[in-house]
């Protein structure tokens, strides 16, 4: 079964559970997924990791986390990259990442420019990648090569507007940021989105159109960036990107 082709979505065949029974399934999905979410805000907690280093030559690669989230999520997905030759490189000033779209993807832009980084591609997890194609649309989008982008609400996401925290009801899909972000069309062609089949938090999924979309049969929001599917999937799209 080919995943990989470009420009559309190749869906493996449905499994055909009862609806019961995909219910009681999805359930623990979620179960398991948050539980891998709150494992890496634990390992943040309690210890810092140092980001991977490899024996580099590749193109650079800035990991842009999700919401609330540190480049800690990203970092099985991190760690292949770097084996592959990827300097791997984070953005301490975004925190935890609770910033509007517009104020985050300037704090990128300024790191970019900071540290002299050019040829660069963007590895992104959910918000990270709403913030990284602002940054493409910016003056720093000069220095970027492309984006893998995983698991992002580039249409919103629907369970937003129910949200306590104004910052994820952001992912409103009536929001103005995402829809003037809709709207520009041209730099999708340097995005890869890549994507479970199932997410509960993005019904919508993360296709993009006039991207490279690849659908991965997964689970989760954030388990999969564990899984050495996504994770392979991930490393060979950067390498096509950076050729």
């Amino acid at each position: 079964m080919n995943l990989f082709r470009a420009g559309h979505v190749t869906r493996p065949t449905a499994h055909g559970l009862a609806p019961a029974a995909r219910g009681l399934a999805r359930l623990g999905q979620r179960a398991v997924d948050y539980a891998w979410a709150a494992d890496r805000q634990l390992r943040h907690l309690v210890g810092r990791a140092a980001l991977p280093t490899g024996p580099g030559g590749a193109a650079p690669v800035v990991l842009l986390p999700g919401i609330y989230e540190t480049w800690e999520f990203l970092g099985p997905v991190a760690t292949a990259l770097a084996r592959a030759g990827h300097p791997v490189h984070a953005v301490p000033a975004l925190g935890h990442n609770a910033r509007p779209v517009p104020e985050s993807a300037d704090v990128v832009a300024e790191h970019l420019e900071r540290a002299d980084l050019s040829g660069v591609v963007l590895v992104a997890h959910s918000k990270g990648g709403l913030i990284g194609k602002r940054v493409l649309l910016s003056t720093a989008g000069e220095r970027v090569l492309g984006m893998v982008a995983i698991a992002t609400p580039f249409a919103g996401s629907r369970w937003a507007r129910y949200m306590v925290s104004r910052a994820l009801r952001s992912f409103d899909p009536r929001d103005p940021v995402l829809l003037a972000l809709a709207g520009e069309l041209l730099v999708n062609e340097r995005i890869t989105a890549v994507y479970p089949r199932f997410d509960p938090h993005i019904p919508e999924t993360g296709r993009l159109t006039g991207a490279r979309n690849v659908e991965l049969p997964l689970a989760g929001h954030f388990r999969p960036l564990g899984q050495r599917l996504l994770v392979q999937t991930v490393a060979r799209e950067v390498a096509r990107i950076s050729c």
